[in-house]
């Protein structure tokens, strides 16, 4: 029986089921294969007084990639009964294949992960392929989701409820020996031509053993690993649990609430209650709002980003073998360790042998650490350090294929260093800056190769942050634009491509959501008010948190440049009343952030932050009356029409960047899926209906012009 997305064959008393998805590079658990697999699961039952036993097995590359999340971004609020009925329909034909009677073998010959590694679970004996690029697991919580085709019920009671937490509530994926492990995978062989012959012993060596086509939970003596609910122990932790994970989600992300509920529900009942249990859960979320804005991002936006959607295509494949960097320190020193932990060697210069060393210590700190726990070997560690020069001397850069730029934000230092520097570039070499605010064009008039210049705009600290933003120049060609593309690929990082604009995307937008912040401590609103707010809505921290970590000062040198940048072209740069308050935290009351001792917040040696005290006697305004909602809506809306303008000023060339930037780059909280998503999964109209109450209290920052709505609607995704 030859179906679209699988093919059923029996023969010699085994039944073999091949998925194999026509059109498609994976299988997926498209419409077309619910009816394949319902109707395959019938003929097993048809067949069953000729079955001795069953195997599952792939055409593709991969086992299984799982969830048809095209359908899952084309649902709607109203579609749950028709959800709970498909997921239903998936598990009984699973079911219907697992209690045979039979033993089921899964041969997994490549990755399987969510619904994936629930086609996988059918089989009561499990054979992978040892390859260490494999990974098993259920993703679907990083996705707003939860596993829902038995994928909760069986690893808790394989694993137990707490032994099986991390890899349902944190999506903790797996390589085939960790499953060995684990007991979820029985058997690894060396090849995928061996997969078929261990399944096909397996299943010669089980006939007249009825536990060999049982699950474990499917026998009279089954008892869950660790105890149920009713433990005393279990019951304990249990009843933290929930509290704990609302810290953690501050009630924004449903998924992982509702994976915690379909475990500990499912561990009081029998299992085909746990089943229904589960899919209830799954089929509520499906259709929700937080789960579509995730599955858009961090499935669709984040893969054509690691496509090379933005990359241009013309431009061969490139990774630098010898890259400069410019300044050792907390940037350049990140950079070092990113590029020697990736086998790229690195020439660290500063204005002396000591700084460059002390720039290099940064690269044995990390490791050391890596080392001191038993999760990395000396020797690794020196050869990885070895990687890194430290030099004074301009000569050492010669031959370098990249040489990156990454002095402080002033534009005279930064052309004397590109003039002394670029003379050293391997022939065919480029340039870049790591500049976070000022134009690359203008820093490109220092280059004798403005083609060959480009801003690659590492975000700190370098050795934690994924987002890397590439910054296109007036003159910038696309070889270079593809060649940094592959370099922040290589670094194992995710690289944006945006063109060129002062403070480019990342910074632009966040200094809205920084400056909104000091904004509302001008009007009167209390610190604390605003800084709670901003964690509530899911900023990892407040606005004056963020200023104080990155210098106010700093905030006033950009302010100062743009004022002097103006200024030459004849133009008066007006502040808005967040700059105009952080210049008189820094010029009037001397605090310029929290490395110079303290600005919004004091640190007393050894204790937690806290706020100013000053604060509240200098700002803050007992009769100023606020609204909670409208100071959430401020600091994102704020962001997210920022974003939409960069997108209609041809900053943000693509919706993914944006949406990929605006979380990895800046911090925008993740349920809302970036910030353009944030304004999609509402609707333009709504999001402009908001905006525009927003625009008549709180100021221009909000007005939405028809330009940016046409550019809104031009760029809208269709599923």
């Amino acid at each position: 029986m030859i179906l679209k997305t699988l093919r059923y064959e029996l023969e010699g008393g085994i039944a073999t089921i091949t998925f194999d998805e026509q059109g498609s590079p994976v299988n997926t658990m498209c419409l077309q294969w619910q009816a394949d697999l319902a109707q395959a699961a019938a003929q097993v039952v048809q067949d069953k007084a000729n079955i001795q036993g069953i195997i599952l097995a792939s055409a593709k590359s991969t086992f299984f990639a799982g969830a048809d999340l095209k359908g899952v971004m084309r649902s709607q609020a109203s579609d749950g009964p028709r959800v709970f009925v498909e997921i239903e329909g998936i598990k009984k034909a699973f079911r219907t294949i697992e209690t045979l009677g039979v033993p089921v073998v899964s041969c997994l010959n490549g990755t399987a992960l969510g619904g994936g590694w629930e086609v996988a679970l059918i089989g009561h004996h499990r054979i992978a392929t040892a390859n260490p690029k494999t990974q098993f697991g259920l993703p679907e919580v990083t996705l707003g989701l939860i596993p829902g085709g038995g994928g909760i019920t069986k690893m808790t009671r394989q694993l137990g409820l707490l032994a099986a937490q991390p890899y349902v509530l944190e999506s903790k994926l797996f390589g085939p020996e960790e499953a060995q492990k684990l007991g979820l995978v029985h058997e690894l062989v060396a090849s995928d031509d061996q997969l078929r012959p261990r399944a096909l012993a397996h299943i010669a060596a089980s006939q007249g053993q009825p536990e060999a086509a049982q699950h474990l939970w499917d026998r009279k003596d089954y008892k869950m690993p660790g105890g149920t609910p009713s433990n005393p122990k279990i019951a304990g932790m249990l009843s933290v649990a929930p509290a704990v994970l609302k810290q953690k989600t501050r009630g924004l992300y449903p998924a992982p609430e509702a994976a915690l509920a379909a475990m500990v529900e499912g561990a009081m009942v029998d299992f085909d209650t746990a089943m229904r249990i589960e899919s209830r859960y799954l089929a509520g979320l499906m259709t929700s709002q937080v789960a579509r804005n995730m599955i858009n991002t961090f499935f669709f936006n984040m893969n054509s980003i690691k496509g090379g959607q933005s990359r241009p295509k013309a431009a061969p494949r490139y990774k630098p073998q010898k890259v400069g960097i410019l300044g050792a320190g907390m940037m350049g020193s990140g950079i070092a360790y990113s590029q020697a932990s990736r086998g790229i060697a690195s020439v660290l210069k500063d204005v002396s042998v000591e700084a460059a060393e002390k720039g290099k210590a940064y690269s044995h700190k990390l490791t050391q650490k890596r080392v001191d726990n038993g999760r990395m070997a000396a020797d690794k560690q020196a050869a990885l350090l070895s990687l890194i020069q430290p030099t004074a001397s301009a000569a050492d850069l010669k031959g370098c294929d990249l040489i990156i730029e990454a002095v402080f934000e002033n534009r005279e230092l930064k052309a004397k260093v590109t003039q002394e520097a670029e003379p050293m570039l391997a022939e065919g070499g480029f340039f870049a800056s790591n500049t976070s605010t000022l134009p690359i064009s203008g820093l490109a008039t220092a280059s004798t190769k403005p083609e060959k210049f480009v801003g690659i705009h590492f975000f700190s600290p370098v050795d934690k942050m994924q987002l890397v933003e590439i910054i296109r120049g007036a003159q910038t060609d696309d070889e270079t634009i593809a060649r940094a593309f592959d370099y922040v690929q290589a670094l194992g990082k995710l690289p944006i491509v945006v063109n060129d604009s002062r403070g480019f995307y990342t910074s632009r937008t966040f200094g809205t959501f920084v400056m909104e912040g000091a904004a509302m401590l001008g009007e009167g609103i209390p610190a604390p008010v605003i800084e709670n707010l901003a964690m509530q809505v899911g900023m990892p921290v407040g606005p004056l948190a963020v200023l104080d970590e990155t210098a106010l000062s700093l905030s006033v040198h950009v302010l100062d440049q743009t004022r002097e940048d103006f200024a030459k072209e004849g133009k008066t740069h007006t502040a808005t009343p967040g700059e105009l308050l952080v210049e008189r935290m820094v010029k009037e009351l001397q605090r310029p952030g929290r490395a110079a001792g303290g600005g919004f917040y004091d640190y007393p040696v050894g204790q937690k932050k806290v706020l100013w005290p000053e604060l509240k006697t200098r700002f803050e305004k007992p009769d100023v009356s606020y609204n909670q909602q409208d100071i959430k809506d401020r600091l994102l809306y704020r962001q997210a029409v920022e974003t939409a303008r960069c997108l209609q000023e041809g900053v943000l060339t693509s919706v993914h960047d944006g949406n990929i930037g605006s979380i990895f780059g800046i911090g925008f909280p993740a349920w809302t899926g970036g910030a353009l998503q944030f304004i999609y999964g509402q609707g333009v109209d709504a999001f402009a209906k908001r905006c525009a109450e927003l625009a008549a209290k709180y100021g221009a920052g909000f007005v939405l012009t028809a330009e940016v709505m046409a550019s809104l609607k031009q760029h809208q995704p269709v599923y």
